[in-house]
């Protein structure tokens, strides 16, 4: 029944009279409201309204008030431990629905807040305030499907959001509060001023862990997947995580011996940890906590991707198995777009992890920006809106509403599969970190906060008074947990301590951290590739495909059975079809993955009459591993971060990323810079994700020509990243097949072409797939003895050069091809340019301008090989990587050809 129409009363008293005379003659709603209300009216006391269409109206009236309750509540619920709570809102009172104070004995007709089926209004409207304006506010009338409001009115309801705690638990909650309390003291004590992002004002997190983990381990849950912020992150890892004090404590002395850290490290509150604990119940929970940089919300697709992995490798339980949990701030979840993404990705199929459990510590700021200079909107949690999910609002100081908050937020994604979200309304007890001062910005706030006790202190009041516990319980908590830290802190203190291994997955057992030169034989049979190709460009019989495709698909077969001239996408396909043919799942996403943005992959063929779809890399032999292909939503940050998380929890598979053109790896810089690059580096994470990224010259103008190589190379150190060049199909192909082949995990950038993909020297035979692998410096294809000017180059340019060589330059001008920037092949190239030791002139050809692209990169390193001036031939440095003029980019690109291969 529409909320509009029962503010119509004309149409309510039509719909009446109607359904007096025939009840067939109303809708289906209607018929139930009046058969309700007629019911309710039935044998009612003199106090009950009589059976007449105004009687109608009131009862519709109340049925406005009780959906306006379920939407709106909130905006009256008791939630902020720092304000007082609100009594009353105009959107709520009595008299914005017609009905007023003399009505409050009067009986209506209800279905959920009597066993009679009809109660007093005064009685509706105090359960509705109980349920939906205590410590608890929920916004969930915005969901679609009207089984899942019902499905959650008939949790929150009946026992009014307020289940009653056994005394087992409420002592629980106090040991946990007691025991975060007082290690945030301990800390302070021990290092006051050291930057730990405490969890005080906040700490009715942890026994919210305790009873989420509890909680999912009972329905089914072996692993949690957890990203967070650094508030409270010191804490969750020792009190939810059982991480040993002595691990935290060494961080803070620093006692490491330098000579044995490995990387570049990183502060306390960043790294991440994997735990094995035990439940309440008696269950084991593995909880993988993922390291997390200071951009904060970066880390929410990474856990995504990462569940993602783990859940496909549990099997068709998966998404039960394995849960996904975010930790946010109120601040980055309202201000940072990443978290957009990560809640767009939430139900589409390249990306749905079975519904994340969001939690939001909301500490009511954001470093020192108050909520109205923070958001446009009323909560932090509106973004969420766009999910159709519940938001759990709770008051941060209350531990029976948040337990029960949690309970019920676990018991949605476990029927629905989708996400939902708890807003922990809370405050931090100090600065943004212990080196802050929030009394220059929030004077009021902090008088408020500094009048606080400390929850576990309260709580403890709390249940004395309830006689639960004994007056000296407490106390005798408080010491016995200090007695263990104070155990753990001698025995770090004054000592050299050893740096603690991170503990990881298994998959990652016997995989190599150090890179090598060495060529690795990437090579496969002839009659392989001739049977794969069989697979891959026939189509099912019946199955009715694009003519113009059927042309492409029959080219390319023709290609491989005659051994020669084969193109870019057929070499990617055949290198795919091996690899899964050898056991080793692939995994390609990107906004056109399934055809190409260039319409040369087509790994996706569609029936052009029913729209049929197949897949001819899943269909290469009996026992192959998977292919996936998503083509993703138009994102690149998520999506890149999406699957590098995947890619970490699954380096036994091919996980690739393509860009729609290079230049828009540019949304994804931040992922680069975090994880991709420095990952390893700073957690000892190896991740062994390819970027796919267009790039080239071809008069496109900005943001369609350059991948910024300059980027990744200025990025690239300690062997951390390979970043490629190829310029042929086998090239590419045995690239491919060497990330899978190698005994470590290098994340690898490669330019990919894009005229390339159909130029017609840009092919290859069928028996350089079948010999040899990747080699990072391809020599002049002709035989140049005594050379006037060696050119180096890399990429597209180098057939441009080639087919503007004159002849009488061929023996005067040699080309050489880096199809790897990095790791820098130094020895391999050395072995090249001896062949060339008596060349006067050294050149470095590149289409981008002289401050992008390899030149800055490549010329020093030439220059200590040669041992002479290398002349570099750009574009001249620009603020944009190129022309978008037609006209200009012509004879940008001439220019450069003729000053390269002129003498």
């Amino acid at each position: 029944m529409a909320t509009t129409d029962m503010w119509n009363e004309a149409y309510i008293e039509a719909q009446y009279k109607k359904w007096k005379h025939d009840q067939n003659a109303v809708p289906r709603d209607w018929q139930f409201f009046f058969k309700g209300f007629d019911i309710g009216n039935k044998g009612a006391a003199k106090q009950d309204i009589a059976d007449t269409p105004d009687a109608a109206l009131a009862q519709s009236r109340v049925e406005s008030l009780i959906y306006r309750y379920r939407d709106l509540g909130h905006l009256m619920a008791c939630m902020d431990p720092l304000s007082s709570c609100p009594t009353d809102h105009p959107l709520l009172n009595l008299e914005t629905f017609g009905l007023s104070p003399d009505q409050l004995d009067t009986f209506f007709y209800t279905r959920r807040f009597s066993d009679s089926g009809r109660a007093r209004l005064k009685d509706i409207l105090s359960r509705l305030k109980e349920t939906y304006c205590h410590s608890i506010g929920v916004e969930y009338m915005h969901l679609q499907d009207p089984a899942e409001r019902r499905w959650l009115q008939e949790r929150m309801e009946p026992v009014k959001n307020r289940p009653d705690l056994a005394d087992k638990e409420k002592t629980m909650v106090l040991e946990k509060l007691t025991r975060t309390g007082v290690f945030e003291r301990f800390l302070n004590s021990k290092y006051p001023g050291q930057t730990r992002f405490s969890v005080e004002g906040a700490e009715m997190v942890v026994p919210m862990l305790h009873a989420l983990f509890n909680r999912v381990s009972e329905d089914g849950c072996g692993e949690v997947i957890m990203g967070m912020a650094h508030r409270g992150r010191l804490s969750v890892q020792t009190q939810v995580l059982q991480r040993p004090y002595e691990d935290i404590f060494k961080a803070f002395e620093s006692c490491y011996n330098p000579a044995d850290l490995i990387g570049a490290g990183d502060v306390k509150y960043h790294n991440g940890y994997l735990a094995d604990i035990e439940t309440a119940g008696g269950k084991s929970l593995r909880v993988c906590l993922l390291d997390n940089p200071s951009h904060l919300e970066s880390v929410d697709p990474v856990v995504e991707g990462f569940a993602r992995a783990r859940q496909e490798k549990a099997g068709s339980d998966g998404l039960r198995q394995i849960l996904p949990l975010l930790l946010h701030g109120d601040a980055a979840f309202a201000g940072q777009g990443i978290v957009a993404e990560t809640l767009n990705m939430s139900q589409l199929s390249g990306f749905h992890t079975g519904g994340t459990i969001h939690m939001i510590i909301n500490n009511q700021i954001g470093y020192t920006t108050t909520p109205e200079n923070a958001r446009s909107s009323r909560y932090s949690t509106d973004v969420a809106k766009m999910l159709m999910v519940p938001i759990f609002h709770v008051h941060g100081e209350d531990p029976e509403a948040a337990l029960h908050v949690v309970n019920l937020a676990a018991a949605y994604r476990k029927q629905f599969h989708k996400d939902v979200v708890i807003d922990v309304i809370c405050y931090r007890r100090f600065g943004h970190n212990e080196g802050d001062e929030p009394y220059f910005t929030q004077p009021r706030m902090y008088e408020r906060i500094r009048s606080r006790a400390p929850l576990d202190r309260a709580y403890a009041d709390r249940l004395i008074e309830e006689k639960i516990i004994s007056p000296e319980k407490p106390e005798a908590l408080s010491k016995a947990t200090k007695k263990e830290m104070e155990t753990a802190f001698d025995n770090v203190r004054g000592d050299t301590c050893t740096f603690p291994e991170p503990k990881f997955y298994p998959e990652w057992d016997g995989i190599s951290t150090s890179y090598s030169h060495e060529k690795t034989d990437t090579a496969v049979e002839k009659s392989k590739l001739t049977a794969y190709a069989q697979k891959l460009y026939e189509v099912p019989e019946g199955f009715a495909i694009y003519d113009k495709l059927a042309r492409v698909l029959e080219k390319r077969l023709d290609a491989v059975s005659k051994g020669k001239d084969i193109d870019w996408g057929t070499a990617e396909a055949l290198a795919f079809a091996s690899l899964l043919a050898q056991g080793i799942p692939v995994r390609l996403s990107g906004q056109d993955s399934g055809r190409g943005t260039f319409s040369q992959r087509h790994s996706v063929i569609r029936d052009i009459k029913n729209a049929d779809l197949w897949v001819p890399l899943n269909h290469i032999a009996e026992d192959q591993a998977a292919y996936r292909v998503y083509d993703s939503f138009l994102s690149e940050a998520g999506v890149l971060g999406f699957e590098y998380g995947y890619a970490v929890a699954n380096p036994g598979g091919l996980t690739l990323w393509e860009a729609q053109f290079g230049d828009f790896v540019n949304n994804a810089q931040a992922v680069i810079d975090l994880y991709i690059a420095a990952g390893e580096a700073k957690w000892r994470r190896q991740c062994g994700l390819v970027l796919l990224l267009p790039h080239g010259y071809e008069g496109l103008g900005p943001e369609h020509s350059s991948a910024r190589p300059e980027r990744f190379l200025q990025l690239c150190a300690h062997d951390n990243l390979q970043v490629c060049n190829p310029t042929t199909p086998a090239q590419y192909f045995h690239l491919l097949r060497r990330q899978m082949m190698r005994s470590f995990r290098k994340p690898l950038v490669i330019l990919t072409p894009k005229s390339l993909l159909r130029h017609p020297m840009a092919v290859s035979e069928i028996k350089d797939l079948t010999s040899g692998g990747f080699s990072e410096i391809l020599d002049d294809p002709e035989t140049v003895k005594n050379p006037e000017r060696v050119v180096f180059c890399s990429g597209k340019i180098f057939y441009e050069l080639v087919k503007n060589r004159s002849e009488s330059a061929r023996d005067k001008i040699a080309i050489i091809r880096m199809e790897q920037f990095y790791p820098f092949p130094e020895q391999l190239l050395e072995q090249v340019i001896s062949r060339y030791k008596n060349t006067p002139q050294w050149y470095w050809v590149q289409e981008e301008p002289a401050n992008m692209g390899g030149a800055e990169f490549i010329r020093p390193r030439l220059e200590k090989m040669v041992g002479d001036s290398v002349h570099c031939v750009t574009r001249p440095a620009q603020a944009s990587p190129a022309t978008g003029f037609s006209g200009v980019y012509k004879q940008e690109q001439a220019a450069i050809i003729k000053k390269a291969l002129t003498l």
